[in-house]
């Protein structure tokens, strides 16, 4: 089997060396195994997204040597795609509106005298599962917002025990219960990361998904929606995140060096390469 594997940044900021890192990485294990690298641009949260990161995109990883296969994925040309797959959940009955604001999720919580903390912040409650059907039409009707969320425990029932496997940590038994019942789209937007990332990746046809330690919990999470949606299953790759000078991962919101900023100080591309790990 041709090994398949995929950069996708968000076009929200300008690439860091924890971007050429990632890049890179997926680029060399496709190139070893005498594979494919694809590039897509992850743009759903158009309010942070703009035509100059992504134009800056291009640019910073072909000037660090990297070559994709075109055309280039973009999420918001697959909204359609998204729409589809959330209707499909939506009609097996594992998907419901949930009407809660973050501050009513964390009063619910607190009330539960529990505070279960995940990478994505508290884990829900699950306060919106147990409404009817009348009771959503009329909220839907009232026009309130909501976020719609999976049902895991319902998801679960019917996919039954699954597993997945990382190539550089063994297999795993999924347990997306660790991530409660998240969102897969908001009245206003046609998906989440989840969703959108799930579904591209069976497009696309990876079958090696390469990305940071950090979104382990998330693939629990993605090998269930891949069952219900009867996506191919790839291998995964969870490699080690780079840190600043205070062990904290470098991250757009915190404003590290970029590979702009380093191009512009006069770093050639293999000098940002090592800088990233990758040394020739």
């Amino acid at each position: 089997m041709t090994v398949v594997t995929r950069f996708a940044p968000s076009p929200s900021g300008y690439l860091h060396l924890g971007h050429a890192f990632a890049a890179l990485f997926a680029a060399r294990a496709a190139e070893r195994a005498g594979g494919r690298f694809l590039l897509r641009i992850e743009d759903i949260d158009v309010g942070r997204c703009r035509p100059a990161y992504e134009a800056a995109i291009y640019e910073d990883l072909a000037w660090l040597g990297l070559v994709w296969e075109t055309p280039v994925c973009r999420q918001l040309d697959r909204m359609a795609d998204y729409a589809v797959a959330l209707a499909r959940l939506r009609d097996r009955g594992l998907v419901y509106p949930c009407f809660c604001t973050r501050k009513e999720i964390r009063e619910e919580i607190a009330r539960a005298g529990q505070a279960p903390h995940r990478p994505e912040g508290p884990l829900y409650p699950g306060t919106c599962r147990g409404l009817t059907e009348a009771e959503r039409d009329v909220r839907e009707a009232a026009g309130r917002p909501f976020a719609l969320r999976l049902d895991v425990a319902r998801a679960l029932a019917l996919s039954g025990p699954l597993t997945w496997i990382d190539q550089d940590r063994g297999r795993y038994h999924a347990d997306p219960a660790g991530l409660g019942d998240v969102v897969l789209a908001r009245k206003d937007v046609a998906t989440s990361y989840h969703l959108a990332v799930t579904l591209d990746d069976g497009v696309q046809g990876v079958t090696l998904v390469t990305r940071g330690e950090d979104l382990l919990p998330a693939t629990h999470l993605h090998r269930l929606l891949q069952a219900l949606l009867d996506l191919p299953v790839p291998r995964w790759h969870h490699h080690r995140l780079l840190t600043d000078g205070a062990g904290e991962r470098l991250a757009k919101r915190s404003n590290p060096l970029t590979i702009r900023a380093l191009r512009s100080a006069g770093k050639s591309p293999l000098e940002v390469r090592a800088m990233a790990g990758f040394a020739e």
